[in-house]
């Protein structure tokens, strides 16, 4: 029993460092991606201000999509979070040794 719960213990610890490092870095990657698409948007809107329509619609449909790339990761650490399919078989184990 006490085996099942030390590698019960250890799977939920690596699932919660997993997904820290997952919303950690979709973070990082999406705060990146945004501040470089505004620089550029900026910079071609200086060259060409009569473009800044066309380009302000697609900044917003992109920044969209950069968004929706981090609130995945999100969704998928809250799901190994709160309903992780890791430790199913070791629940299992414990209820049957526990009777």
């Amino acid at each position: 029993m006490d085996t099942i719960l030390a590698t019960l213990a250890q799977v939920q610890a690596s699932t919660a460092l997993g997904i820290g490092i997952m919303i950690g870095l979709a973070a990082l990657g999406a705060g990146l991606g945004l501040a470089i698409m505004s620089g550029k948007f900026l910079e071609s809107a200086a060259r060409q201000p009569e473009l800044i329509p066309v380009l302000q619609v697609r900044m917003f449909i992109t920044a969209g999509l950069i968004d929706a790339a981090f609130i995945i990761s999100v969704a998928v650490g809250l799901l190994f979070a709160f309903a992780s399919p890791f430790i199913g078989p070791w629940t299992e184990a414990l209820a049957r040794v526990a009777g």
